[in-house]
């Protein structure tokens, strides 16, 4: 059951962003672009996903815990470091070159244009690079 649920909310997801446009990297682009062909239509999808977010997880953190899991997975750390505002930085001025993120990538990814999977390949390659560079800072700081 826990397997059907995460597959009908990643669908959800994934429908989601097809209807509002975020897989559409030229709409995606055109939102940055202020000062020529803005199109603040993405403003509403966000501010619309923010106010689900808000209400789900007043209704969500009633209960005390997840259906699924014996306690809800909440992160403690409160403060900003390098690596965070590094990934920030890299993820923003990827979004904002590609036209692509991680939650818009790969729903397109059922589109089979080339761009996406080229996008996604090096997702997964950023992926792996952080993980090993973050090996060899933990190994150098010990």
């Amino acid at each position: 059951m826990k397997l059907v649920l995460l597959y009908l909310i990643g669908l959800i997801f994934g429908v989601g962003i097809a209807i509002s446009g975020m897989a559409n990297p030229a709409k995606v682009l055109n939102f940055f672009d202020v000062a020529g062909t803005w199109d603040p239509s993405l403003a509403f999808v966000m501010g619309g996903a923010v106010v689900v977010t808000f209400v789900g997880y007043r209704i969500v953190f009633r209960h005390s815990a997840p259906r699924f899991a014996s306690s809800f997975q909440l992160p403690t750390r409160r403060d900003l470091d390098v690596p965070l505002l590094g990934g920030s930085a890299l993820f923003g001025i990827g979004w904002g070159i590609a036209g692509f993120c991680p939650g818009g990538a790969l729903p397109a990814l059922g589109t089979g244009q080339m761009d996406v999977v080229v996008f996604v390949a090096a997702l997964i390659a950023g992926i792996v690079v952080a993980k090993m560079l973050g090996k060899i800072g933990r190994r150098a700081a010990s």
